[in-house]
């Protein structure tokens, strides 16, 4: 009897196993996250295949409740017209511009895609989630400004740049941003860019725009308030996914093709899950943010522009100070900041355990290293953390000086998750910006980092399809498809004028937009 008992005992975890193992679902492609990064390529697919089945898990109960939300989200309409971390100066005083011509050409894919978006009746309308708001760069300082009129020297031989202005004086600065002017001294020496055709943009609509037509489209589910656990790579290259319904604790395994992980700072702990090669070695350092927000429309109203200013010495580049008109929900606002904090959580609702649970003995050596290279790093967030009311309201006083306290309010904004990863000459690199980790097979693909990342979300998917799928992306079909959503495809803007007026002209009135024509 009892080894019947023991037999049957046997069988019954046997089956139990097996029953756990087998999918439930079959899908062509599972998305991780609700965020800007997800409804990007799951809209993008959509396009290019109609017939795919599409699954995407979100473990809140809303769209871009994250990083993509307005609040929460340090970088709207990125697009290197005002970044000054974007244009270092060289050693031989030389001002560096690859970078900003990069993300300003990255950005004008963005918008291609929306404008076609829009178009196509799969977006609201634009002013819901994109708006003109001038985009400038504010020095003081004879140091400061001498390297302010190079890179405006520097940009303006570049295409996409035409058009910016550039002023010492003081009565065209205070036309261009009142606030800032006022109460300022006429003998500081003082510079500043302007760009009319600047943007903002409110990534938590857009976000939520594009899942809304993707819920509405035939084979695609929203899963909110679903978790995925575990992923367990097939023999046939195909992902087992385990997903947890967080509300009722059940358990579904979904079979799929393609897996992407966009799960902001929750996707290294979820590369880490899928055991690829390729993700192994990868860290990463949490920095949160907050934001100074004004209350008083009477104040909100004097300005409308996203003035940036340099960033300290040993700042992260999404600390680069600015006062930041917004527009959300319809509604002017007006920010200050980030300033750097520090939190051990990878989500603004995650846990406080996420940066232990991330360090494993692949990722322990390039971390430490990374660490000890970035000791100023680490002082200045320690100095972010220990700032008090009175200190903060002094730093939003050099870009705003009759900034009064009762004004503004201290506000969390996102959690950012820095990259590091293995180096041959350091060990480890701290790394700003993001990364698109992809297993060998291109059955896997995840997305690591920060800024300027949401602004740049639809290049950043065209180089994920191209690493994935290059077959289908190399297909005449598809060829076809990218050129409808993206006239501009396979070309740059920053080489030809006409092309660029064209797109600008076309994505601006669909948009709803300003745009001027650039001149040969």
């Amino acid at each position: 009897m009892k080894k019947i008992l023991s037999i049957v005992l046997i069988a019954s975890v046997l089956l139990g196993a097996c029953k756990k193992e087998a999918a439930e679902e079959e899908t062509d492609v599972v998305l991780i996250g609700a965020g800007i990064m997800s409804a990007t390529l799951g809209t993008m697919m959509k396009e290019l295949d109609p017939k795919l089945k599409i699954n995407i898990y979100e473990r809140l109960d809303a769209v871009a409740a994250e990083s993509s939300d307005a609040w929460n989200n340090a970088g709207t309409g990125h697009s290197a017209l005002a970044e000054l971390n974007y244009t270092p100066e060289m050693p031989d005083g030389s001002i560096d511009i690859h970078k900003a011509i990069a993300i300003n050409e990255q950005f004008e894919v963005s918008k291609q895609f929306w404008a076609y978006l829009v178009q196509q009746k799969k977006l609201p309308a634009a002013h819901t989630f994109i708006n003109n708001v001038p985009h400038m760069s504010f020095v003081w300082g004879d140091e400061n400004t001498v390297y302010l009129k190079k890179r405006y020297q520097a940009l303006q031989k570049n295409v996409l740049f035409k058009g910016m202005e550039y002023s010492e004086n003081y009565d065209s600065l205070a036309r261009w941003m009142p606030l800032v002017m006022k109460g300022r001294s006429r003998t500081q020496k003082v510079a500043a860019t302007h760009m009319d055709i600047g943007t903002d943009v409110n990534f938590g609509n857009l976000t939520r725009g594009m899942i809304s037509a993707l819920k509405n489209a035939e084979g695609v589910k929203v899963a909110l308030n679903h978790e995925v656990k575990t992923m367990k790579r097939n023999a046939d290259s195909t992902w087992m996914v385990t997903v947890v319904d967080r509300a009722t604790k059940k358990e579904r395994n979904i079979k799929a093709k393609f897996v992407f992980i966009g799960a902001g700072g929750g996707a290294l702990r979820l590369l880490q899950k899928s055991g690829i090669p390729e993700g192994k070695g990868f860290g990463g350092f949490p920095v949160s943010g907050e934001w100074m927000v004004c209350h008083n429309d009477a104040v909100i109203a004097q300005h409308i522009a996203k003035v940036y200013g340099k960033a300290g010495v040993g700042s992260p580049p999404m600390s680069v100070p600015h006062l930041d008109t917004r527009v959300i929900n319809g509604k002017k606002a007006l920010l200050f900041g980030p300033y750097a904090g520090f939190s051990s959580k990878f989500l603004k609702q995650g846990s406080y355990l996420d940066l232990t649970r991330s360090i494993t003995l692949k990722n322990i050596g390039p971390m430490m290293s990374a660490g000890l290279d970035n000791i100023p790093l680490t002082k200045y967030l320690v100095g972010q953390v220990m700032q008090s009311d009175e200190e903060r309201l002094k730093a939003l006083q050099e870009y705003y000086p009759e900034a009064k306290a009762a004004d503004w309010k201290l506000e969390t904004a996102g959690q950012r998750v820095q990259i590091i990863k293995k180096d041959k000459e350091h060990g480890g690199i701290l790394q700003f910006g993001t990364e698109v980790v992809t297993a060998s097979d291109g059955s896997l693909s995840a997305l690591l980092g920060a800024s300027p990342g949401a602004s740049t979300s639809v290049d950043i998917m065209l180089s994920l399809l191209k690493k994935c799928f290059p077959g289908r992306v190399a297909s005449a079909e598809w060829q076809q498809k990218f050129k409808q959503m993206i006239p501009s495809y396979g070309k740059k803007l920053a080489d030809n004028v006409n092309l660029a007026n064209q797109v600008r002209e076309a994505d601006s009135k669909a948009l709803g937009l300003k745009y001027f024509v650039i001149q040969p």
